[in-house]
């Protein structure tokens, strides 16, 4: 069970712990988007090969402001979230929409701005002509070939944009990516693939492949926490199954293959090397989709494994 008496100043620590971490990081390196680091330092000097991710940075502080009303986070937030959209248009940044969800929804929830409203719209929608028909998924930024189990990340704001339009056939085509991802994406065993690779004359799949994990045939697990453990809870309310079947079948084999401190490693298939190195950010992951999908199963016995494991996560 969890003792909430511990639990929650540690929470509390972590949360203030944070926002010293990301209020260092604007005033020694202003402007800039953190991704990864180099020698333990962060690499911020040439072009970023990618712009998927920067929209986190302000994501947090966002997130910040909201628990803490600090104005100082909510003006950092503001002008991250403004500077990141400009600087990377809506189409490139269609790779990681759901950093729209992390700012602009934010954003828009706070201020009601008309304006934030459209930028969520538009990003939705241009998230969708990545639909293939043949195939019937969302290509990844690799290739029309190729969906990852990430995109599935990237679905809220497609919902968003089809609830808010009453756009059927974007409904459509998030729903059809969605239902492609459960066939080839999860196995029957709960564990994931990262990459699938379809046949674009025919739409059919071809092969399990990865840029993450040790293998295509093996298991990202953050692909497992990231992503496929809230697949249930990134459908809407009225299209959800009865029982959230996919997400504890994914939930019960991420508990089965993380070890009992509690952080999986890299890539469940790997016996030594860099992809046993254990991976955090995957163990946060994954207790985030651990409480989301406590409270929706309707299992008591199952709710209170989930919630009880989560916090095990450091």
């Amino acid at each position: 069970m969890i003792d909430t008496a511990v639990l929650i100043p540690t929470l509390k620590d972590a949360l203030d712990f944070a926002g010293r971490q990301v209020r260092n990081t604007v005033e020694r390196y202003p402007d800039f988007y953190p991704m990864y680091t180099r020698d333990g330092k962060w690499k911020h000097q040439g072009e970023a090969w990618t712009h998927w991710c920067d929209g986190f940075f302000p994501g947090m502080m966002w997130l910040i402001h909201i628990r803490t009303g600090d104005p100082w986070f909510r003006q950092q937030a503001a002008r991250y979230s403004g500077r990141w959209s400009r600087d990377n248009t809506i189409g490139r940044c269609t790779t990681s929409a759901s950093s729209f969800m992390s700012t602009y929804h934010h954003w828009y929830r706070l201020t009601r701005d008309a304006t934030l409203r459209a930028v969520l719209i538009q990003a939705g929608k241009t998230m969708g002509l990545r639909f293939k028909e043949k195939g019937r998924y969302l290509s990844s930024f690799i290739g029309p070939e190729s969906t990852f189990i990430d995109i599935m990340m990237n679905v809220g704001i497609m919902f968003y944009a089809a609830r808010e339009t009453q756009d059927a056939d974007l409904q459509h085509r998030v729903m059809e990516h969605c239902l492609t991802t459960r066939r080839y994406l999860v196995r029957g065993d709960g564990s994931t693939v990262h990459e699938g690779i379809f046949d674009l004359e025919s739409g059919e799949f071809l092969r399990e492949s990865t840029h993450q994990g040790l293998r295509g045939d093996s298991s990202w697990a953050r692909g497992t926490g990231l992503v496929a453990l809230r697949f249930w809870n990134r459908l809407p309310v009225h299209a959800r199954p009865p029982v959230p079947g996919d997400a504890e079948l994914n939930a019960d084999y991420y508990i089965d293959s993380t070890p009992l401190h509690g952080v999986p490693p890299n890539d469940f298939e790997a016996a030594t090397g860099p992809h046993r190195q254990p991976e955090s950010s995957a163990a946060a992951i994954a207790a985030s989709g651990l409480l989301d999908l406590a409270a929706f199963t309707p299992l008591r016995a199952k709710s209170r494994l989930y919630r009880d494991t989560a916090p095990a996560d450091p």
